[in-house]
């Protein structure tokens, strides 16, 4: 910026001593004008430095106006679809940082989509946090989440990780997979399985668990992931198959990965990351397996409901959960999913494990956008009344 000023003022002088004349003039103008033209050019970089500066100003200039505006909103609901524990301290820390009043829900993802829908526009809550994102695309879809361009988005470390239309933003990825009771299957003389096809096997019968579709996410993601590895048809023979092994569908997709361990299922599906938290729990008799055969991972996600009645807090939520000082938190709550954030600190717990991140299929989100609801209905209908009673709701 000086050098320009440098510049213009050479320039301003060189007009100005022309307007005297005389030859000692054009001989100064003359020397002016070379001076001017020989003083160095701002190079591009300057100028990319100057232009950040001052989007950085707007920046934080914007951000204090919506910390204000939020604050004389002066609270916040949230639902909630990770777990309570991690749910609990994300609010908490939020209400310390910004004095602002934070009352949370926890509910499965499925139960938020259904209570959102009935309130058509005038949700009960504010924010949406946590719970894999194929019921928030159900929800995209059905106009029920409001679209906000995040400052914070900047962080993510994929555009993989938002809705194209910035209806949610991604804070965390999860594997999905089984876990096994080790002991157990020892003790069975059962050797643990290692694909998708092998839960089919007749020795698994009555020994596995998977969460309810009509109240997980988790469950949606196997449905969508098995339809897009093995195609429609095929996929619902699939989970005919299947049934005949399984032992319940738990309400929450967490459910499975905290009976394995006490030996109430000798094999969970679900994310492996709740496997983590189990096994630093003590439970040391379980392990966990990425399918051979492929599996898909989940991205959960933090969304505002359209119509909210605190905008500016939810907006300001937005903020807070696609930072360090949300998500470096989760791990001291027992989560240990892995950040999609490029300022967050991963969890050193979840990479101690190993689990294969790259063994996931190339998952068709806007597929699962467009068809989650009728493939639900669909499993349903495949699997018939016979199963009913095996379906949890509590």
């Amino acid at each position: 910026m000086k050098k320009k000023l440098a510049f213009l003022l050479a320039c301003s002088m060189v007009f100005g001593l022309t307007a005297c004349g005389g030859s000692k003039s054009t001989e100064t103008t003359a020397a002016a004008t070379q001076e001017a033209a020989e003083a160095p050019a701002q190079t591009e970089a300057e100028a990319e430095g100057e232009k950040e500066e001052t989007a950085g100003a707007e920046e934080a200039g914007g951000m204090e106006a919506l910390i204000e505006a939020a604050k004389a909103e002066g609270e916040l609901t949230v639902y909630g679809s990770c777990e309570e524990e991690y749910l609990s301290l994300a609010c908490k820390n939020f209400e310390d940082l910004y004095g602002i009043k934070t009352k949370f829900q926890r509910l499965s993802t499925s139960e938020v989509y259904t209570k959102i829908s009935e309130e058509a526009g005038k949700p009960s809550a504010d924010v949406w946090f946590g719970g894999t994102t194929d019921p928030y695309n159900e929800a995209v879809a059905d106009g029920l989440l409001m679209e906000y361009e995040a400052v914070n988005a900047a962080n993510l470390i994929s555009e993989d990780y938002k809705d194209p239309s910035n209806c949610w933003y991604g804070i965390y990825k999860g594997i999905l997979g089984f876990m096994v009771n080790t002991e157990e299957l020892e003790r069975l003389s059962l050797e643990a399985p290692k694909t998708w096809d092998d839960l089919t096997k007749e020795e698994y019968k009555g020994l596995i668990m998977l969460s309810n579709p009509n109240t997980a996410g988790t469950a949606k993601l196997v449905i969508n992931t098995m339809i897009q590895m093995k195609g429609h048809d095929e996929a619902m023979e699939y989970f005919k198959k299947l049934d005949q092994n399984i032992n319940q569908y738990t309400k929450s997709g967490s459910g499975p990965s905290k009976m394995v361990g006490p030996g109430e299922c000798v094999i969970g599906i679900g994310f492996l990351h709740d496997g983590i938290y189990q096994i630093l729990q003590g439970y040391d008799n379980i392990e966990l397996i990425v399918p051979e055969d492929g599996t898909s991972f989940e991205v959960g996600a933090t969304a505002i409901f359209e119509g909210c009645a605190h905008p500016n807090a939810a907006k300001l939520w937005i903020e807070y959960a696609l930072s360090p000082e949300c998500v470096d938190h989760a791990k001291e709550a027992g989560s240990y999913q892995f950040l999609v954030i490029s300022n967050g600190a991963q969890p050193e717990e979840a990479a101690r494990f190993g689990l294969d991140m790259n063994n996931t299929i190339d998952y068709d989100f806007e597929d699962a956008k467009a068809n989650s609801a009728k493939y639900v209905e669909d499993f349903f209908a495949a699997l018939g009344s016979a199963a009913d009673s095996r379906f949890k709701t509590e």
